[in-house]
């Protein structure tokens, strides 16, 4: 699929098909998560990947909407703090590396035809548990990973004009 048309497809997905997703385009997405660009290349992540069958009940601990265990996997992308590249103020980009490598993983499965949802308000506790963390590893983000059962709706964004500014 052709860049342009690929992120204007993704959307946030809140309803899923029971269908499984294929081993094969799991792990070309997953692929996509590891060649995520990082502060140092130093790769100060883990993707930790949960089956949801028979999960109901753990996750709604994690994240309380009913859409959220329907996708039959969710994807949760950790942080390893001491392995974070930090700027000289001190700054670690433990984060911004999170965020691209999940950008990277809903990227790769709207181009496999598959729908996600980017979710960042979740219980940390429960999600320690749930995805059975080793230490060292922090819960940043996660997302739900399936088919999705219905079509985007129209999405407002702000004009180009009104978030970039030209300096020089």
């Amino acid at each position: 699929m052709e860049f342009q048309e690929l992120i204007r497809r993704r959307y946030s997905v809140r309803e899923y098909l029971p269908a499984l997703v294929s081993e094969e385009a799991l792990t070309r997405i997953l692929e996509a998560g590891r060649l995520a660009p990082t502060a140092a290349n130093r790769q100060p992540f883990r993707i930790v990947v949960l089956g949801t069958a028979g999960r109901h009940e753990a996750l709604a601990r994690v994240y309380a909407r009913a859409w959220f265990p329907q996708a039959p996997l969710v994807i949760c992308v950790c942080g390893v703090p001491e392995e974070a590249w930090v700027r000289r103020d001190g700054r670690s980009h433990l984060d911004v590396d999170a965020a691209i490598v999940m950008d990277h993983l809903v990227l790769a499965a709207t181009d496999e035809g598959l729908g996600t949802c980017w979710i960042a308000n979740f219980d940390v506790a429960a999600a320690r548990e749930v995805f059975e963390l080793r230490p060292g590893e922090v819960p940043l983000l996660l997302t739900t990973l399936g088919h999705a059962a219905g079509s985007p709706t129209p999405r407002q964004r702000r004009s180009l004009d009104s978030l970039v500014r030209r300096v020089g």
